[in-house]
This record gives C-alpha cells, structure tokens and sequence, in this order.
C-alpha cells in the first residue's frame, strides 16, 4: 500500500525554537544573578548592615552568602526586598556620584 502523502523525514523540531526573551535595557537587575546582588549589597553595608535594613534570619544569624541565597530563592517577600535594596543603593551611589561630579553653586552675592 502506498501513502503519497507520507513525508519522507520527520519534522525538523529544532527549527522552532522558542522566542528569545526582550531585552530590557532600563532593567538594571536584567542579567545580574541572585548572588551578585546579595554579593553587592554585602560589600556596601556588610552583614550587619543589611540585616538592620532587611531583619531576616539569614542576614543576622551565622550569615553567608549560600544560606542567604537558599532563603532567598525559596521565599519571595525577601527575594523582593532585596531586590529593592539593590536598586536603592543603585540609586543612591548614583546620586552621590552625581552630586560629588557637580560643581558648587554659589547665590550670586557670597563669596
């Protein structure tokens, strides 16, 4: 019995690959792992430091990086402080560098 509609190979499948995801140029967290972060925020504030700013466990009792990192990815509220902590000090690093670079303005009358 023949099939004229058989194909003659299987379907390529690796030609449809999913889309590639949209880069997002104003995300300053788009490429930045979980443990940069928590690495960037260390070296700022140190440990002490950011467990005043985000008061969990892991920041303040025995903190490293890895445990810090197995909270982090298992519980969301603090995934997102951090994360906002990080864009605070993004921010506010910014904003220093700024006003440092920017000459003093003096009112026109003082000397």
């Amino acid at each position: 019995m023949r099939r004229d509609n058989w194909p003659m190979a299987p379907p390529d499948h690796d030609s449809e690959k999913p889309p590639a995801p949209a880069a997002q140029p104003r995300n300053p967290l788009h490429g930045l792992t979980l443990e940069q972060i928590v690495n960037a925020l260390v070296a700022q504030y140190g440990w002490e430091g950011l467990g005043e700013r985000i008061a969990v466990r892991c920041f303040i009792d025995k903190p490293s990086i890895s445990s810090s990192l197995k909270f982090l990815r298992k519980t969301p509220w603090a995934r997102e402080k951090v994360e906002s902590l990080y864009l605070f000090m993004l921010r506010d690093t910014r904003r220093g560098a700024t006003a440092k670079s920017a000459p003093t303005i003096r009112p026109s009358g003082a000397r």
